[in-house]
């Protein structure tokens, strides 16, 4: 039976990956007419989009890991166990928090105000190119869609940290106390550095569930096909998994196809990913 198990997943992966390699495949040499968006070739898709899913996902990585990391130190290294618990409870409510009510929060909540600290930034900052340009008066940029991503993957940083950090033996950290070392000494001496494999590997694993995500993105990102770094403008570039759901519903044809292409890349992506946080909890495992 695991056997089975086991065979079955690796097959319903490869008939995935096949069905979008087959019908993602004429879009490669198709007219560049019945192509979206009335691009050159596929590939004037891809990239962009790419560059998109990766720099939003980055960001928002870059936001909410110190944030993820703190919340597990604290619940499992300073807050007693009976609010760390609580605490740790209620962190993981906001995984099960659909992904249009994070939409819907982006869109509605976060936008407006961050305009005008937008345009605030763009005033006091626009010399440093990622504030450059003309900001958005709606709100609706890539730093927004960020924040978003931020708050969907905490839960999984977070949680992945506390279980890492319950797992640093407790006569290490004991023992560094009992030497003299104060709490944060032994939290950064002894705690992060037994941890640290773990942390980074959920910290991948987020990454890879931001890569992916679709509602929220296309709700609090006003998005073009496009490369630019700028943060605060209403010229953003798109992301795969957006750019999907906004064309797939009336493209037909060619379309079709390069939205399959599309997702065949974007698979392709998560899956290096993936992969590389897997490689790191091996690593650990082995040592």
């Amino acid at each position: 039976m695991t056997w089975a198990a086991g065979i079955s997943t690796v097959v319903i992966l490869g008939g995935v990956v096949a069905f979008l390699i087959i019908d993602g495949a004429p879009a490669l040499g198709g007219d560049a007419t019945n192509l979206p968006r009335g691009v050159a070739s596929v590939w004037q898709l891809v990239w962009p989009l790419l560059f998109g899913s990766a720099w939003a996902s980055v960001w928002a990585l870059l936001l909410a890991t110190p944030v993820g990391i703190g919340f597990a130190l604290f619940t499992t290294m300073v807050a007693p166990r009976r609010l760390g618990t609580v605490l740790g409870a209620a962190i993981d409510l906001l995984a099960a928090v659909p992904s249009v009510v994070y939409g819907l929060w982006g869109l509605f909540v976060l936008a407006p105000p961050a305009a005008k600290l937008y345009g605030w930034l763009s005033a006091h900052f626009g010399w440093f190119p990622l504030f450059a340009g003309t900001p958005s008066a709606t709100g609706r940029t890539v730093l927004t869609a960020a924040v978003v991503l931020a708050i969907m993957v905490l839960p999984l940083i977070a949680t992945l940290s506390r279980e890492v950090i319950a797992l640093v033996p407790k006569s290490s950290i004991e023992g560094s106390l009992a030497l003299g070392a104060t709490r944060w000494q032994a939290i950064r001496q002894v705690v992060l550095p037994q941890a640290k494999s773990g942390i980074i590997a959920g910290a991948l694993l987020a990454l890879g569930r931001a890569l992916g995500e679709t509602m929220a993105v296309a709700m609090v990102l006003s998005s073009s096909v496009t490369i630019t770094w700028r943060l605060i403008t209403s010229e953003n570039p798109g992301t795969v998994a957006s750019f999907i759901a906004q064309n797939f519903p009336e493209a037909h044809g060619l379309e079709t196809s390069a939205l399959l292409w599309l997702g065949l890349m974007l698979f392709a992506m998560t899956l290096v990913v993936n992969s590389l946080a897997r490689g790191v909890i091996n690593r650990k495992a082995l040592k």
